[in-house]
């Protein structure tokens, strides 16, 4: 049997910052990864350009049970701090949009800086690993397709659900049933809505159409929305608006889409009307939003009057269209679930948890990182920033 001082188990964002940050200290650190390669996901992200962090981190952009756990971990390791190492590397980077910043060139450059930094302080990593048992008799024994390791911590960074392809799954969620601490139950977040009835008909025609919309929650006392693209897909509606929607989405519930987020509808169709009374309407609001999405939307919203002049359309039948152009009310079937949501709602109970350390309360040398605990940022670098920060938390007490 191999001894370490710390076994990580997952070589995932937070694991490899977690094992980076103890190794500086001098501990002695085993990274075991399920899969065949360390980082998919890492590797995947922002097209693959890495969406490593976000200029414009903050404690209102995570959702979680308790929405003070994050804040003392991302105030000890801030976006300013990741920056500040992949100028290091000479990682050269840009701002695309909100503070989100990606790699000029590709997201390889991210994880060799990670794999670079756990190499410099003799971070031992095993890919393909089967981990069968997990055991605490005064300090931890896992078993394992590799063989049995031992060590006084250890810290379960194995992500969630989501994308099970690349290798999420619940394992981080048994341990934490075996000893006896809380989960708040899961679901998928930062996932696509899929529809049924007309509205599926109507995505599946306009597959691929993308389009500047307002997206919020209809009828709740959940005042949140966002304003970025949305996408049509053959089974119902994505992009960055739909995917920040889906993790306050729940079940049952209606959505609210602004297809003029920046203007007002019935303004702009009184306008069309005075200077171009002897045109249709599609013809005219075709030069707002995609001819495509208008004919859609004419079909399902206005059809008896598509044949007939703006003049001779009355201000209240204007009005009633203004009003669905700028609040489309939809009802998701579901979503497409854990296969492509990007995060995993919920996990383990922050309350367990110690907020600077990581440490279970209830069960002393045994840490909880990244996306399995109930911690979950928006799109946009939020979530590759709780990696960091809160694998460097548990990374300084380990």
């Amino acid at each position: 049997m191999k001894s370490y001082d710390v076994i990580v188990i997952g070589g995932g964002a937070a694991g490899l910052m977690c094992a980076i940050t103890a190794g500086k200290r001098g501990k002695k650190v085993l990274i075991l990864e399920r899969a065949d390669r360390i980082g998919k996901k890492i590797l995947i992200s922002g097209g693959g350009r890495c969406n490593f962090t976000n200029l414009n981190i903050s404690p209102d952009c995570y959702l979680s049970s308790n929405p003070h756990f994050c804040k003392s971990a991302l105030s000890r390791y801030t976006q300013w701090d990741f920056i500040d190492l992949v100028e290091k590397y000479k990682i050269v980077y840009h701002e695309k949009i909100h503070g989100q910043l990606f790699c000029d060139k590709s997201s390889k450059e991210i994880l060799a800086m990670l794999l670079k930094e756990c190499e410099d302080v003799g971070v031992k990593i095993f890919t393909d690993v089967t981990v069968s048992s997990v055991e605490s008799v005064e300090k931890y024994f896992v078993t394992s397709n590799y063989g049995e390791f031992s060590a006084a911590s250890l810290v379960i960074a194995t992500g969630g659900l989501s994308l099970p392809k690349l290798g999420g799954s619940g394992f981080g969620y048994e341990v934490a049933k075996q000893f006896g601490i809380n989960l708040i139950p899961n679901r998928a977040g930062l996932v696509p809505f899929t529809f049924d009835g007309d509205v599926k008909e109507i995505c599946q025609h306009l597959s691929g159409i993308s389009v500047k919309t307002d997206v919020k929650l209809f009828n709740s006392a959940t005042k949140i929305n966002f304003t970025e693209n949305i996408l049509f897909t053959h089974k119902g509606l994505s992009g960055p608006a739909i995917l920040q929607l889906s993790s306050y989405w729940n079940s049952g519930g209606f959505i609210s889409l602004n297809l003029l987020p920046d203007a007002d509808s019935l303004m702009i169709f009184k306008s069309l009307k005075t200077e171009f009374p002897n045109s249709l309407l599609r013809n005219k609001l075709s030069n707002f939003l995609p001819k495509r999405l208008v004919q859609e939307l004419e079909n399902l919203l206005w059809q008896e009057l598509s044949q007939i002049p703006l003049r001779k359309i009355a201000d209240e039948q204007l009005k009633q269209i203004a009003k669905l152009i700028n609040a489309w009310i939809l009802k998701p079937n579901g979503t497409e679930g854990y296969q492509t949501a990007e995060v995993t709602l919920g996990g383990v109970d922050t309350n367990e948890l110690s907020s600077k350390t990581m440490e279970a309360r209830k069960q002393p040398g045994l840490y909880f990182i990244g996306e399995v605990i109930d911690v979950t940022g928006h799109l946009g670098g939020f979530n590759f920033q709780w990696a960091w920060s809160s694998g460097y938390a548990a990374g300084q007490y380990v």
